[in-house]
């Protein structure tokens, strides 16, 4: 259970460091298109969902326990 708690842990703190480098990394890349008229431009951002984050713990921990029950086995 401890190796458990320790790879879940250490994956959602991976998961958040990485979505903030990938973040700042596009924000640093974007380049704004003023061509058009400032005050007719609108701003929208990524749909983001919890779901996905609660998914992809989810299929870490399966992989944790598939690859513990290979490696005894």
């Amino acid at each position: 259970m401890k190796k458990y708690l320790v790879f879940i842990i250490s994956f959602i703190l991976l998961y958040a460091v990485f979505q903030l480098f990938s973040g700042f990394i596009l924000t640093i890349l974007n380049t704004p298109n003023f061509s058009t008229g400032a005050s007719t431009q609108t701003v929208t951002f990524g749909e983001t969902s919890k779901w996905s984050f609660l998914l992809m713990t989810i299929a870490a921990s399966v992989a944790f326990f598939v690859s513990t029950k290979f490696q005894r086995g």
